[in-house]
């Protein structure tokens, strides 16, 4: 598991996530959500995991987000 915390979010279903000792920020999108998690459920500044990162071929994705 990884940490990390919710830095924005977007009306649209997806996020962007600010990783501790990562650069840029990392994308998530509701469809990556564990849990029963609702993307609706989320707020800025909230601390969540994730499982993994995958390439999506648009850039890297964080999937199996889950509050902490």
């Amino acid at each position: 598991m990884n940490n990390a915390t919710i830095k924005k979010l977007s009306e649209k279903g997806f996020g962007f996530l600010k990783v501790e000792g990562r650069e840029k920020d990392l994308f998530f999108h509701a469809t990556g959500l564990v849990g029963g998690l609702d993307f609706n459920q989320l707020k800025e500044g909230q601390k969540v995991t994730f499982e993994d990162i995958e390439n999506n071929g648009k850039g890297d994705t964080a999937v199996g987000v889950d509050l902490v």
